[in-house]
């Protein structure tokens, strides 16, 4: 379960039960830190429980901030200037040599015209990605209030700013976060201007795994833990079962022919071939290359992939270099492992890298900064 999930589930369990909520998130970072703007992390009832923002060093003073916020009632924002060498004895001990802004703000107990944990939870429930956009600063007499934000999901749309000329020019700067990721944009009024933390809410990547067998219980387990969609596709009834995978999102019971059509193959799904059985995946490796999924990974040694596409050449299916690029096989990074979760670590871990478009090598090679692409 990703920190957003937990959020949701968090924050709904705690509205039920009238507990004062706040959610903090890091908006703005100058230089380096330990998470990226987007980060958050929720204090229920002067309690840390989800998320987080730092690697643990700002989290206390947070919340002890977000006591007060939810006092007052009143959004704040917080800034931490661990750039000078003093901070790591007399600050919070970061030592990340960054500045980090963090908006504190009250999660209400009743669902408003805009309610930010219902907008995340039809976007990760519906597959569709969203967009926020949340004022952080205020300056001179600009006509906002901190906390107030545009929420946008396709054609729909909710926002508590009551200045038009704003609420105009903050539509346009989501209209524009595509091409740059979350950010921070300044925006100019009549009578002052306004930061407006944007920021893009990605649907769950989306993983189907086509064999049921013992090796793909690992795998199940690990994607769900980074919070992805699972769909397990078997012919076998006796394999394909909640009993095996309780954590799987769907069950499908069918021949390759028929799976497919069962299932969502899009741009932004996942694919693992793991059915152990040459002319199965074979079958599955002649459906599922024209598909447009973003990855295709098949398990086995390199000798036996080629040996499958040299049938298909024979049969006439002829993958794109496209397509090729698309195929990981042998499957997974290089990290020695042979036990069945050793192996799904590796898969895992060379998917992600795929969805980040990173080769996975050691951070210690890398010679530009962490986040950097």
């Amino acid at each position: 379960m990703t920190d957003l999930q937990k959020i949701i589930v968090e924050v709904e369990q705690a509205r039920s039960l009238g507990k004062p909520i706040a959610l903090a998130t890091v908006v703005e970072i100058d230089g380096s830190s330990y998470r990226l703007p987007g980060a958050r992390m929720l204090i229920i009832d002067g309690g840390w429980v989800a998320g987080s923002i730092s690697g643990g060093c700002l989290e206390d003073d947070v919340v002890l901030r977000a006591i007060e916020v939810c006092k007052t009632n009143r959004p704040a924002t917080a800034t931490y200037d661990t750039t000078g060498d003093d901070d790591i004895v007399f600050g919070v001990g970061l030592g990340c040599k960054g500045v980090i802004t963090i908006l504190i703000e009250p999660v209400s107990s009743e669902s408003g015209v805009v309610d930010l944990i219902a907008h995340w939870r039809a976007c990760l429930e519906r597959r569709e990605a969203g967009a926020v956009a949340t004022v952080v600063r205020v300056k001179d007499k600009a006509n906002a209030q901190i906390g107030a934000r545009v929420l946008s999901r396709g054609s729909a749309e909710a926002t508590d700013i009551a200045d038009a000329e704003l609420a105009g020019k903050v539509r346009a700067a989501i209209a524009d976060q595509t091409k740059h990721g979350s950010r921070m944009a300044t925006i100019a009024l009549a009578r002052g201007s306004v930061d407006v933390f944007v920021e893009c809410i990605e649907p769950p990547v989306s993983l189907v795994v086509f064999g049921a067998g013992h090796d793909a219980m690992p795998v199940v387990r690990l994607a769900k833990e980074l919070g992805w969609q699972l769909t397990l596709v078997d012919h076998r009834a006796a394999y394909a079962t909640a009993a095996r995978f309780p954590l799987a999102d769907r069950l499908i019971c069918a021949a390759p022919e028929d799976a497919l059509r069962l299932c969502v193959l899009d741009a932004d799904t996942l694919a693992l071939v793991m059915t152990h059985n040459y002319l199965r995946d074979l079958k599955l490796l002649e459906l599922l290359l024209p598909t447009p999924v973003r990855y295709l990974g098949l398990l086995g040694p390199r000798k036996r992939a080629e040996q499958l596409l040299a049938e298909l050449k024979q049969r006439g299916v002829r993958p794109s270099a496209a397509q090729l690029r698309r195929l990981y096989s042998p499957v997974g990074l290089d990290l020695g492992g042979e036990s069945p979760a050793e192996v799904a670590l590796s898969v895992l871990a060379e998917m992600q890298a795929a969805l980040a478009k990173r080769f996975g090598g050691s951070l210690r090679e890398k010679k530009s900064p962490i986040h950097s692409g």
